[in-house]
């Protein structure tokens, strides 16, 4: 069956503000440059802010897309000094071409949530809802984005895939998606569960039990030959450690270790 696709205007990437070194330590002022999952984009702005705290002559500077479109960046030689993908594939998928540096390292978990509009009155309960003849059209994510084929997966779980199929909206990144929910473009979307805590304008319906799609884990990893690998592991250290694991989970998050 075939779908239909939304096609955003404008630029796809979502820029993060920039996070200006002062170097009032004496060291030599860098940046680092950091390509993120969208789903990442709010937490992100608290660790940035918590990170430039510790390390003053360091400059964060972040482009948040899906995963997908973040790989494809990588292999085209994008200036990314740091990846922070939303499923292992993207980052497995630059490993085996040389593209990272050492090995990446899970850092957090995630899970899979459907949502509708805040006060929407279809009553969905469950994935299988999403069948019901009153669902109109479905937010999901397209085949780059790992929100859209763990999506995949729990319908086929269910053995839905063909209904939702026909009713699906491809979007390219989970920002979009949460919009078109928000705005009541679409009945229903699946999203990360950190997406739906961090907005009004959407009501969880349920999560999706683990067992029913690939781990939603989100790896980190620094970029192959950038030239600045010791101060993106002064990043990916910083990301591991207690200050940023109280972040993550304000958000949602669960640290993988």
């Amino acid at each position: 069956m075939k779908m239909k696709r939304f096609f955003a205007a404008g630029v796809l990437l979502s820029a993060l503000a920039v996070f200006t070194a002062c170097g009032s330590n004496g060291n030599e002022e860098q940046t680092i440059l950091v390509g993120a999952a969208m789903s990442l984009l709010d937490v992100n702005a608290e660790l940035a802010n918590a990170f430039h705290a510790e390390h003053e002559n360091i400059t964060l500077e972040f482009t948040h897309a899906s995963s997908g479109a973040l790989q494809t960046q990588i292999e085209e030689g994008a200036d990314i000094d740091v990846f922070m993908s939303a499923a292992m594939a993207q980052m497995r998928n630059l490993e085996e071409q040389g593209l990272i540096y050492g090995p990446s390292r899970n850092l957090v978990r995630n899970t899979v949530a459907l949502v509708v509009p805040t006060g929407s009155t279809l009553g969905l309960t469950s994935f299988e809802d999403l069948t019901l003849p009153a669902v109109g059209d479905i937010g999901v994510g397209d085949e780059a984005m790992p929100i859209g084929n763990f999506a995949r997966e729990v319908f086929e779980a269910y053995g839905i895939l063909d209904e939702v199929n026909a009713s699906s909206v491809l979007a390219s990144d989970v920002a979009m998606i949460m919009m078109w929910v928000e705005t009541g473009q679409v009945d229903a979307g699946v999203v990360f569960a950190t997406n739906a805590m961090a907005s009004d304008g959407v009501e969880l319906v349920t999560i999706a039990d683990p067992s029913l799609h690939s781990p939603s884990i989100n790896p980190v990893g620094i970029v192959a030959d950038r030239g600045n690998t010791a101060t993106a592991q002064i990043f990916v250290d910083f990301l591991f450690s207690d200050t940023a694991r109280a972040i993550f989970e304000e958000f949602g998050f669960a640290m993988y270790n």
